[in-house]
């Protein structure tokens, strides 16, 4: 059996019955290029697409994935959600739906687009254009409704069967012994009790879920009296008693033919407490997966104090509302569409909205100011887990808080360049920039942003334009960092366009400017100086702008040759990152240490360093970066002799270009150092087994090929 890759979500729960559903969905994978799975909401379409995908995904040599289109509102995120989900990050400019298109061009593989009914049209155009360009590509789609796309093999999902087969008891038999392993129906009557409550509740499985939960506070017997009697009753749009969802529900999403559903959500949330009522409705503006300390954030107000939240959002989990993975908590889109009709019914949905952007501009500070901290991994992680929340959030402050916006935009662009996000990076700065005027280190940071995405994307004016902004800013406002960093902008700019000595120059010169004294390695400095602003010695307390001004001048004296100052200065700076556990710059840093060896002669102290970037980048998920470091390992094997094996690892690093959408970039000086990699690695083995051996990595699943070439031997 190959090994598997992608993403698909994980089954938490036990999954019951569907064989038939299952072994159809199988045959339309195997034979169709687009199925879309149709059903009502909480039939069950989600847990059958994850376990049919499962099932399939050994067919597809570059795996299965996943992408859940729920919580977007637009369709604004959509290309972006899906490049996301097929481990594209694209570092260009070309229009996001053709670097897509090229990306999947050559691949077979699985794509699940999960909950795609409230963005069908633009989901059928771009499905279309997928299915057109990349014939290896088999869609999986599921919604309420068909998509309508040229070639669409629909199929239908029935609730579970009620009559003649146990899978609906089975279902609520288990669910209720997730809540308590102790419970069963044994009891005289409960058997017969609850297969009455899944008749009632028409086999659909988020109702028998839904129902199963509310067993703590009834016994089987008392909830099959209270659902039958509540199923009994005729619907009257003026008795309030009836369930609000019926009154409140859009019928072009819920169709009246599905009331039993609306009605046993509308029952499950009688159920709840006032407040957790209150939380269910507040927690329907998060978009992604959340902890206790978001939701304490997003929600706290009025009755809910911080401790209430922690109460009610418990009660929730035991209702089966929110679900609890371990680690995290999330809301079914079924669930949250109720509860997003009562936030609007109780006339919250403006504080709601302004208090989750608060709550994630409040991350955007705290993950900028821990850049240079123990944590930068964790807040790197988080940055990217949270996409969908700060997009949200910034579209929200852009319309009603511009200052806040502005701020924001700022504060995250960084981390969304590193992360991939280059088009979204852009795009709210620039959009920040013009929603009024800005002032200070906030209209640094903005201009920053764009031209750092603007380089990275390879388009070298902008960046340029937007460097002598940031300096000329920087300087009217006496700003120190801003100074800093946009000498890194420039500078980094000027390395990528063969002007190594203009950006030594002012990296130095700024430097100089702005500390008291500077930092063991830095050029000039005796080794006794203090880093930054801060004082603090030996580098612990520099600023990651400082940080990132110190790795100019590395690429620079490498660049021109002067490996006796970059080698010192590359070891102390890589020993500041280390200190103040700062692992972006620290794996440039490895980066320079392995071109050094390399250049010097020691391939063997270049791969180690080569790998140590290579970690490092991994655990920041540096697409980027990681290409960079598997064409200097390359090298340095190839200067060992290991021909097959050095063809491997550049094959991975092509493949990781390719992820990035650009050909094999860097400084111009690379161009030498892969070309001779090419050479020497062509004469170890041959060109047969060379051009094998690179295509051996290039075909590899980017994630086992980064592994294998982690791994230190020189076995092929």
């Amino acid at each position: 059996m190959m090994t598997q890759v992608g993403f698909l979500p994980d089954e938490t729960s036990s999954f019951v019955g569907r064989r038939a559903e299952l072994a159809r969905l199988d045959t339309a994978l195997a034979t169709r290029r687009m199925t879309t799975l149709i059903g009502p909401g909480g039939v069950g379409k989600t847990r059958l697409a994850v376990r049919a995908a499962r099932a399939a995904a050994d067919r597809y040599p570059d795996g299965a994935w996943w992408a859940d289109l729920s919580p977007l509102y637009d369709d604004a995120l959509l290309l972006p959600t899906v490049s996301d989900a097929v481990g594209l990050a694209d570092h260009t400019l070309r229009m996001p739906v053709e670097a897509l298109c090229e990306w999947l061009s050559d691949k077979r593989l699985l794509l699940v687009l999960d909950s795609a009914e409230h963005l069908r049209g633009p989901c059928s155009h771009l499905l279309a254009e997928l299915i057109t360009t990349s014939p290896g590509l088999t869609v999986l789609v599921t919604s309420r409704q068909p998509l309508a796309t040229r070639g669409e093999h629909v199929v239908r999902i029935q609730p579970l069967p009620v009559d003649g087969a146990p899978d609906a008891l089975r279902l609520f038999e288990d669910r209720l012994r997730a809540a308590d392993p102790h419970a069963d129906l044994e009891a005289p009557g409960d058997r017969a009790a609850a297969a009455d409550i899944c008749r009632r509740l028409e086999g659909i499985p988020l109702a028998i879920e839904l129902a199963a939960a509310g067993i703590g506070r009834h016994t089987v017997a008392q909830l099959a009296t209270r659902i039958g009697t509540r199923f009994d009753a005729p619907v009257d749009a003026e008795d309030l008693t009836a369930s609000r969802l019926d009154l409140l529900a859009d019928d072009s999403l819920w169709p009246r033919r599905h009331r039993t559903l609306r009605t046993t959500i509308g029952w499950s949330h009688e159920l709840c407490t006032p407040l957790e009522r209150l939380l269910w409705a507040r927690l329907t503006v998060l978009r992604t997966d959340f902890d206790e300390e978001t939701a304490r954030e997003v929600c706290t107000g009025g009755p809910l104090t911080p401790d209430a939240v922690d109460r009610a959002l418990q009660g929730l989990v035991a209702q089966s509302v929110v679900q609890w993975d371990g680690t995290h908590y999330r809301m079914l889109d079924t669930l949250r569409e109720y509860g997003r009709m009562w936030l609007t019914e109780l006339g919250e949905e403006r504080a709601a909205a302004d208090r989750h952007a608060r709550s994630f501009l409040g991350l955007a500070r705290r993950a900028h100011d821990g850049w240079t901290g123990p944590d930068q991994i964790s807040w790197y992680h988080r940055i990217s887990d949270t996409h969908l929340d700060l997009c949200a959030a910034l579209d929200h402050l852009l319309a009603h808080d511009v200052t806040a916006a502005q701020e924001m935009a700022g504060r995250v662009g960084f981390f969304w360049a590193c992360c991939g996000h280059l088009s979204e990076a852009r795009g709210y700065a620039q959009r920040a920039l013009e929603a009024g005027p800005v002032e200070g280190t906030h209209r640094t940071r903005l201009q920053w942003v764009l031209g750092v995405a603007a380089l990275l994307q390879g388009d070298f004016a902008t960046a340029e334009k937007y460097g002598a902004l940031c300096t000329a800013t920087a300087l009217y406002d006496r700003d120190d960092d801003g100074m800093l960093g946009a000498t890194y902008l420039s500078g980094l700019t000027q390395l990528m366009t063969g002007e190594p000595a203009a950006a030594l120059e002012a990296a130095e010169r700024v430097l100089r400017m702005t500390g008291p004294g500077r930092a063991e390695g830095e050029p000039g400095s005796s080794g006794e100086g203090v880093s930054g602003a801060s004082g603090e010695p030996g580098g612990s307390g520099e600023s990651a702008h400082r940080l990132r001004c110190r790795l100019i001048t590395v690429f620079a004296l490498t660049a021109l040759g002067r490996l006796t100052e970059s080698l010192p200065a590359a070891t102390a700076l890589r020993r500041s990152c280390e200190r103040g556990g700062e692992y972006w710059t620290r794996s440039y840093a490895d980066y320079q240490l392995a071109l050094i060896a390399l250049l010097q002669g020691r391939p063997e102290d270049s791969a180690a360093h080569a790998r140590d970037m290579l970690a490092g980048k991994h655990r920041l998920r540096d697409s980027f970066g990681i290409a960079l470091g598997l064409d200097i390992l390359a090298a340095a094997i190839a200067a060992q002799g290991a021909g097959a094996r050095a063809a491997r690892v550049y094959g991975t690093g092509h493949a990781y270009w390719r992820m990035v959408g650009h050909p094999q970039r860097g400084t111009p000086e690379l161009g030498a150092v892969r070309e001779n990699c090419e050479l020497q690695a062509r004469a170890a083995v041959g060109d047969e087994a060379y051009q094998r051996a690179f295509e051996r990595g290039q075909a590899d699943n980017a994630e086992v090929g980064l592994a294998a070439a982690l791994q230190s031997g020189l076995q092929p």
